[in-house]
């Protein structure tokens, strides 16, 4: 049986994949800039829009990261706004579970979901760091084994808060004087290791029974958090054997947990960069690679590697002699470790360095490559859909590396030929976002 393609598209705010100083680019703030992505997706017949949050600017070496400068909007704010000027496009946003309340989030998310018809999501995911927690009094509260056991818990009490409205409660009944069918609905009650509420629920059942659930995580942890609560998966495992191993992975759990799987989409977030041959792709994701990895910014994430100051270092000279530094300390701030084995991670890199000649800032360029998919509209169709056919993906989460126009490429070029395989809805069937993915309401 063939299967459907989905697609999302990543509202990606400022990272190293995006190139804030091209011409093209616009504000990462503006509603303005939204609006134009959020429709452009709509308009290719996406699934949803996906829009990212950090809690705290990143700092580096005691500055804060060049790259979180123009700020991060509220994400549920944003899509309240976007559920205005859209009408079938879901519409997902990361909270993070550690620093917010179950209450508060399950009804904001509700809230959400019934402004848009039933296309609301949650991404959700976790921090331990205390430099973030000082954004809210809570610096270094939760132990860092404790963060999956907490965002269990406020997903679980989420649900249960969702599932105090039954379906139908509301009757509306002006010749029996009936409002609600059972008199006093949204009672709850959870004591648990973390979370100890009890009240009413203000928020009726939503138009799709509850948001959509997505997960980030990629720890062992996270995936079964994933395969066990999640509806879908955002992967940044991208190569096909990577992607697919991790799918088969991820997939494998869900028997475990009482689930089929095809009740988790799994989603790697990818780029792309499209050309009228496979050499100008080539040249084009060159260029592009370049102006995502300037030589400040190759230092800078060289530095989140060897955990220290590097910034008298040429950037297109030859890597650090000396190992990376292992203190628990890190240079950067707000954000987690990327490397397990720093000093592992630069032998490799050296050898890298060696084997192809590369100065500082064309090895990152090189590691930290961001372009997924490269080549002509019709060969990007065609690997997309052959991820999707062999089990690799159930879809994309598309990053483009300029906003808002980024997406405009692959709508008027890509989106017609998935149309024309039959792998890419031609127009939309269904009105909620658990809907558009085939996934039941509850």
């Amino acid at each position: 049986m063939t299967k459907q393609v989905i697609l999302a598209a990543h509202f990606p705010g400022v990272n190293n994949t995006t190139v804030w100083s091209d011409p093209a680019s616009g504000s990462q703030i503006a509603f303005d800039s939204f609006e134009r992505f959020a429709r452009t997706a709509e308009r290719g017949k996406f699934d949803f829009f996906f829009l990212a949050e950090g809690l705290r600017l990143r700092e580096q070496r005691g500055r804060i990261h060049d790259l979180d400068v123009v700020g991060r909007p509220d994400a549920l704010t944003v899509l309240a706004g976007l559920a205005a000027v859209t009408t079938r496009l879901g519409l997902t946003g990361t909270v993070n579970a550690t620093f917010n309340e179950p209450y508060e989030l399950a009804r904001k998310l509700a809230t959400l979901d019934h402004l848009s018809g039933g296309r609301a999501g949650w991404n959700i995911v976790t921090s331990s760091d205390a430099f973030t927690g000082e954004n809210f009094r809570r610096g270094g509260y939760l132990d860092r084994a404790d963060r999956y056991t907490r965002a269990a818990e406020v997903l679980q009490t989420a649900r249960e808060l969702w599932a105090t409205w039954p379906a139908g409660e509301v009757v509306a009944d002006p010749a029996s004087g009936v409002f609600v069918r059972h008199g006093a609905p949204g009672a709850f009650v959870h004591k648990g290791q973390h979370i100890d509420i009890e009240g009413h629920f203000t928020v009726p059942r939503s138009p799709q029974g509850r948001p959509l659930i997505i997960q980030a995580g990629d720890s062992g942890p996270g995936r079964d958090f994933a395969a066990r609560d999640a509806d879908a998966i955002f992967s940044r495992h991208g190569t096909f054997e990577d992607a697919k191993a991790f799918y088969a992975d991820v997939k494998g759990r869900m028997a475990g947990f009482g689930r089929r799987p095809d009740e988790l989409k799994i989603l790697p977030a990818s780029t792309f960069v499209l050309g009228d041959t496979e050499e100008e792709a080539r040249e084009r994701a060159h260029h592009v690679r370049r102006q995502q990895v300037s030589p400040q910014t190759a230092i800078l994430l060289l530095e989140q590697l060897w955990n220290k100051d590097l910034s008298d270092f040429d950037p297109e000279g030859p890597l650090p002699a000396f190992d990376p530094v292992l203190d628990d300390d890190s240079i950067i701030k707000g954000r987690a470790r990327m490397f397990d084995d720093p000093v592992a991670t630069a032998q490799q890199w050296r050898a890298l360095s060696e084997e192809k000649g590369l100065g500082i800032r064309d090895l990152i360029i090189e590691v930290f490559g961001r372009q997924t998919f490269i080549g002509t509209p019709a060969s990007v169709a065609e690997t997309l859909n052959r991820y999707v056919q062999e089990d690799a993906a159930d879809g994309f989460i598309l990053v483009p590396h300029i906003v808002p126009g980024g997406l405009d490429e692959f709508v008027d070029q890509v989106v017609p030929l998935l149309q024309e395989r039959g792998v890419l809805r031609a127009d939309y069937t269904t009105t909620t976002l658990r809907g558009h993915l085939g996934l039941a309401h509850e």
